[in-house]
């Protein structure tokens, strides 16, 4: 009569456990596994909906850290070509200018000189040119016309316009002389140096303005060796800034390895709406990779956080009845999880899983499916 009082004692536990709802979520009697059962109603009231993993092509993309440039296709220089003062300024640092703008003033005695021998030699070949072939021998009037042509290059060597001339030439003989010119906006952009100051005396060569359209930059990103392979021009990329991702796309991949870093550059062109990137920002870059590969993937919320901290989805064993198995997410892109530790051919809840997990903590039961 004692040894029937446990087995009696564990009939009416079940009895109890039935009684108490733990048959519809609890350890699955098959598996013994914590799994959830729902009714037809309860998955269609929750909108659980469920799809069979098949391996299939999925992008692959590339993570690296990336710095904003200027875009030098983009960007001039405005360069003395002779030695002159500074007698006037016309645009400072983060001023917006147009092709052809007047930046600055300079005063040469080269160019006082060049522009006496322009003078001159205009007047000769204005009045040869006006006598004529018939008047003029032949070999003279070709002289004539080619030290004007030389006359008139040095000048436009030395920095004036043609627009400049032409006024210089109309005006009096101390305004042809005076040695004054101006250098013009050679495009459209905004000011991102200027380095001189009134009255300075600056050499052949020196770069007195630097203007660039920022409304395309680039960003170079730093690869190894083993990845650049793999990248090709016109990939889809991700710029991460701050809070924000912004489009862009490989535009060039460099050829050389970078002998400090160890690393190759990738090019990537973005646009900068509001002049919201500046050269000098670093910035995380995810490039695309044009070849595919095989893999099982799931919307990304479909893939939730076990208890234990480890990822999991829910696999529906029987009808009606799903149990959650954990994965490891190997990467998430555009909302789509790439999941490894499930086979092939599984059902795996697309939509709902929050539901079930839900329903799944209110049994109390954790998740060890290793």
């Amino acid at each position: 009569m004692n040894a029937l009082k446990p087995r009696l004692l564990i009939s009416l536990l079940a009895i109890l456990a039935t009684s108490n709802g733990y048959a519809e979520n609890g350890h699955d009697e098959h598996t013994g596994e914590a799994a959830v059962h729902l009714s037809t109603d309860q998955i269609k009231t929750a909108g659980i909906v469920t799809s069979a993993l098949q391996l299939a092509n999925a992008k692959r993309e590339i993570s690296a850290p990336g710095e904003i440039m200027l875009n030098a296709y983009a960007t001039s220089q405005v360069v003395s070509r002779i030695s002159a003062q500074v007698i006037g300024r016309h645009a400072k640092l983060g001023d917006t200018v147009v092709i052809g703008q007047p930046l600055i003033t300079l005063s040469s005695v080269e160019m006082a000189q060049a522009q006496g021998e322009l003078l001159v030699a205009t007047r000769e070949w204005d009045r040869v040119r006006k006598l004529g072939r018939k008047v003029v021998s032949g070999s003279r009037y070709i002289q004539v016309k080619v030290n004007n042509e030389q006359a008139l290059a040095k000048v436009l060597a030395y920095g004036m316009s043609r627009q400049q001339i032409k006024i210089m030439l109309k005006g009096t003989r101390a305004e042809l002389i005076s040695g004054s010119f101006q250098l013009s906006a050679p495009q459209d952009g905004t000011v991102i140096q200027d380095d001189f100051i009134l009255g300075e005396r600056v050499e052949a060569g020196r770069m007195l303005f630097e203007i660039s359209d920022e409304k395309l930059l680039w960003v170079n990103a730093r690869l190894t060796a083993e990845q650049a392979l793999d990248v090709q021009v016109g990939a889809d990329a991700k710029i991460l800034f701050r809070n924000r991702v912004l489009k862009g796309k490989v535009i060039q991949r460099h050829h050389s390895l970078d002998e400090t870093t160890r690393t190759i550059g990738v090019r990537i062109e973005i646009a900068n709406p509001n002049d919201l990137l500046h050269p000098g920002v670093f910035v995380g870059t995810k490039i695309m990779l044009n070849n595919m590969e095989k893999a099982l993937s799931v919307p990304a919320d479909a893939v939730l956080r076990s208890p234990d901290g480890d990822w999991m989805v829910f696999v529906e064993h029987e009808d009606n009845e799903f149990e959650p198995q954990e994965v490891e997410v190997i990467r998430t892109n555009n909302g789509v999880s790439v999941i490894e530790g499930i086979k092939a051919g599984a059902r795996v809840v697309t939509k709902g899983a929050f539901f079930l997990q839900s329903e799944l903590a209110k049994t109390g039961f954790e998740i060890h499916n290793h």
